[in-house]
Formats: C-alpha cells, sequence, structure tokens
C-alpha cells in the first residue's frame, strides 16, 4: 500500500480536490484497459464530491459504477444512496444506465440480494486480485463512530471474509444495508478517502493511529488495502481549525 494524505481549508476545496484525484486514477484505469470501475460512497460528505464530478472532463460511457453500500429503502427514498448519487451526479453526468450497477437494498430478502450483487461485481470487474474482484477506484468516507462503508463498530459484518457483500442487520435507528466487505475494499488498485468536518476528527485519529482496535473502529480496515490509499480532508478534520 502506498499512503499520502492532502489537507484543505474549506470542504469545497476538498471535496474538489477529491473529484481532480478521482479523474487522474480513473484517466489511468482507462488509458491501460480502456474501461474503468469504481465504487462510491453515500451519505453527507459525498454529496459535495458527487457536484464536482458533474464538471470533470471523462468518458462516462465507460466506467462502470458500483456502490460501497446502500440502505434498505426503495431507490426513490431520500435515505437511498443511490437516489443522493443520481440526483447530484447521475443524472447531469449523462452516464449511461447499463454502466449503472445498484445495490438492490430494497429487496425482500437481503441475504440473496447480497449474492446477485457478489454476481454482478464477479461478472463485470474483469480485475482479480487473488480471485477477487480488484475495482479500479473506492471512494470511502468515515462516521463520526468511526465506521466506513457499513461495516460498524461492534458489527460481525465487519469480519466477513467469505463473502464479497453482505447484508448489515437493522439497529436502534439505522436501517438494515448492504455492504461491500473488507476483502473487496482490500483489493481496489486505488481507494480515496474524503473526511469533512471537526466532528471526524477523533476517528480520524484513531484509523491513523499506529495501533488500535478494528472492532472500535472499523475504518481501521483501509489499513489493509493492497493498492494506493490518499486521504482528503479539510482542515478541521484534521483538528486544525
Amino acid at each position: 500500500m502506498s499512503f499520502r494524505w492532502h489537507s484543505y481549508p474549506s470542504p469545497r476545496e476538498a471535496a474538489s480536490a477529491c473529484a481532480r484525484q478521482t479523474q487522474m486514477l480513473l484517466e489511468q484505469a482507462l488509458s491501460g484497459q480502456g474501461t474503468a470501475t469504481m465504487a462510491v460512497s453515500g451519505g453527507s460528505t459525498p454529496a459535495l464530491w458527487f457536484r464536482e464530478l458533474v464538471d470533470l472532463d471523462l468518458d462516462w460511457s465507460r466506467i462502470h459504477l458500483f456502490w460501497v453500500d446502500e440502505r434498505a429503502v426503495p431507490p426513490t427514498h431520500e435515505r437511498s444512496n443511490y437516489a443522493g448519487a443520481k440526483a447530484a451526479f447521475l443524472d447531469p453526468s449523462g452516464i449511461p444506465s447499463s454502466n449503472i450497477h445498484r445495490m438492490r437494498a430494497e429487496a425482500s430478502d437481503l441475504a440473496i440480494a447480497a449474492m446477485d450483487y457478489e454476481a454482478e461485481l464477479r461478472d463485470s470487474v474483469r480485475l482479480k486480485l487473488g480471485g477477487v474482484p480488484a475495482l479500479d477506484l473506492v471512494v470511502l468516507g468515515i462516521g463520526d463512530d468511526g465506521h466506513t462503508a457499513s461495516l460498524f463498530p461492534g458489527d460481525a459484518t465487519l469480519f466477513v471474509t467469505d463473502k464479497l457483500v453482505a447484508p448489515v442487520p437493522a439497529a436502534g435507528q439505522r436501517e438494515a444495508r448492504l455492504t461491500l466487505t473488507s476483502p473487496v475494499l482490500e483489493s481496489a488498485r486505488a481507494t480515496v478517502v474524503i473526511v469533512l468536518g471537526a466532528s471526524k476528527h477523533p476517528a480520524l485519529e484513531r484509523v491513523w493511529a499506529a495501533s488500535g482496535d478494528l472492532r472500535e473502529t472499523p475504518a481501521r480496515v483501509i489499513r489493509g488495502c493492497r493498492g494506493s490509499v490518499t486521504w482528503v480532508i479539510d482542515r478541521a478534520a484534521g483538528g486544525m481549525g
């Protein structure tokens, strides 16, 4: 793994930098193999990044889009990661519908939906690393509690290694979900992590610490990524303002 990080004065500047990094990595993949694959996350942080993606000079007809995780809600629901991406990025960019591989987490049986998405990943992502689909780019965020994707503190899904996609049970106010598992995240050729806001600083420190408890801070799974990892943060997330 190669590791680097960049800090920016504001969330908007960080999101813009994340978009430029996205463009560079996707262009590298396109030049090498003609097509590219990218998995995106949901939540409030990617919304800024999605809006920046629309202005990128990229041939979206050659880029296939996957999701890191999805909530068990209909694709038109305000809590849907897909719905957020559709409004901010998919519709304005004109990416072909055939290139959009959304998680069908609204299914009545999430275990079957997880198996279906795993099959789609295996069929659609040609590059493999140790038999695991190697996405060209995965863009992640980190929650205040230290989660990434839908790998939450104390949840057994964090330790699933025999599946590429897993259902996540509902807990408290949190919906059930689907998530990529650590083998897929760790096999990505490149990972960009965007972290914005002072509330993320304690979790970020735990992720970057030389030692720590994966069960307490699931985002430490990023430390196991075998490809390049670029952290894009704003000054507040870095504890500098």
